[in-house]
């Protein structure tokens, strides 16, 4: 286990593949860990080096007092990428990690040179929404919250699945500071106006069956950059690399290969 000591907060990372090559870094969605990406980096082309980490209140990262704002989750992702002295990253983030994404490509164009939006978008839901989960949370914790958030996460022949409960595990096993923590983040944020104003590769990925953010919503928000790519992935709903590994991969590794990646 790698942790990243950034005075303020510790944050659980990992890397797999070529210490020396190419960086590639993900961040993951609201409720889920490091995790999600495990079905992902045995399918990507060798020599990269892969980065996944476990963002603020989520996984075996600090969960330190909610609210959280997405300036200070933008802020974790900077510091830890310059902790491990990494730039011209292609940045991959999923849902909150996309919202990531884009503040830290607004922030810090040095760290990056490729963005991945994938089920995401530069405003995620109303502050009302927010609130009112926020405030189911602290009542009663993730649990009550569960069963209609999987079904949002995921298509329905995947919740018949051994694997579904899994991921319900892991969800309903983040801290309570993490989760509305996070919640708060996306509540506050817009990015239509920065995210307008980039103008590097992006790749953006959706799934048909999304009920969190929904293929229109992505494609909006990837429509915003410039030259950008969407790319549907059927089947599938919130979390398409769970879901299909194998085009998720697939599209991944032709996009890395396009920009000079691989």
């Amino acid at each position: 286990m790698k942790i990243a000591d950034l005075g303020d907060i510790n944050l659980h990372y990992r890397e797999d593949g070529d210490p020396s090559g190419a960086p590639v870094v993900f961040s993951n969605s609201l409720g889920t860990d490091l995790r999600l990406w495990d079905k992902i980096v045995p399918l990507l082309p060798a020599g990269l080096r892969l980065i996944r980490y476990d963002k603020r209140g989520h996984g075996l990262s600090d969960a330190t007092p909610a609210p959280y704002s997405m300036g200070t989750l933008v802020r974790d992702a900077e510091r830890l990428l310059d902790h491990l002295q990494v730039k011209d990253c292609v940045f991959v983030g999923l849902s909150i990690g996309g919202m990531i994404a884009q503040g830290l490509a607004v922030k810090r164009l040095d760290l990056v040179r490729g963005l991945v939006l994938s089920n995401t978008a530069a405003k995620v839901g109303q502050p009302e929404m927010w609130n009112d989960r926020i405030a189911a949370v602290h009542a009663a914790g993730i649990e009550p919250l569960a069963d209609g958030i999987m079904e949002r996460w995921f298509s329905k022949p995947f919740r018949q699945t051994a694997e579904f409960a899994a991921w319900r595990n892991m969800l309903i096993r983040q801290t309570v500071d993490g989760y509305a923590g996070c919640s708060g983040a996306i509540s506050g944020t817009d990015l239509f106006t920065p995210t307008s104003g980039l103008r590097l590769p992006t790749l953006g990925i959706a799934g048909s069956e999304d009920g969190s953010t929904p293929p229109d919503l992505v494609k909006e928000t990837v429509d915003l950059i410039p030259g950008s790519q969407f790319h549907l992935i059927r089947k599938a709903g919130h979390l398409p690399c769970v879901e299909q590994p194998e085009e998720y991969a697939r599209v991944l590794s032709a996009f890395l290969k396009e920009v000079g990646h691989v």
